[in-house]
């Protein structure tokens, strides 16, 4: 070996100065503005409170869907049933609509119309505690005995 090698004085120099030297100039950090941020939180309360209120609204029309107003249709359905079944022509009664709807009740009353077996049937629902009645109406139901035969009193 050589000795002059051995003892000869090479410069190292250190590896971070290897790589490019770094910029001596100043970077600002890339970041959001205090307004900026202000005004995304408006837009993001803003939605927010949109989509509540639209969700309370649908709520509240679902809700309003599952318990239906009572009318006098309901009621036409369960006189029917019992003017099918009845003889008599002339029937009047009462009824109410069971655990569904506790407060409402109906009243009927059926006459002969004409002479060709039809019976009007007047219909008049209630609630308890009002006076003026919440719905009323007419049908008109064929039973083939109501008909007026000679002899039979026609009313009208």
């Amino acid at each position: 070996m050589n000795p002059a090698h051995i003892f000869s004085p090479r410069l190292e120099l250190p590896r971070s100065t290897l790589h490019a030297p770094r910029s001596t100039t100043f970077s600002p950090r890339v970041a959001f503005t205090l307004m900026e941020v202000m005004i995304a939180c408006g837009i993001f309360f803003m939605a927010t409170f949109t989509i509540l209120a639209l969700v309370s609204t649908t709520l509240r029309n679902a809700r309003a869907l599952q318990r239906g107003d009572v009318d006098a249709g309901m009621a036409a359905a369960q006189v029917y049933q019992l003017l099918k079944t009845n003889r008599q022509v002339e029937v009047s009664g009462s009824g109410d609509f069971g655990e569904a709807y506790p407060d409402y009740s109906f009243e009927f009353a059926s006459q002969q119309y004409e002479s060709n077996g039809l019976l009007q049937v007047e219909i008049v629902v209630n609630r308890r505690g009002n006076r003026n009645p919440v719905d009323s109406t007419i049908i008109w139901v064929y039973s083939p005995d109501a008909k007026s035969g000679p002899g039979q009193l026609n009313l009208r």
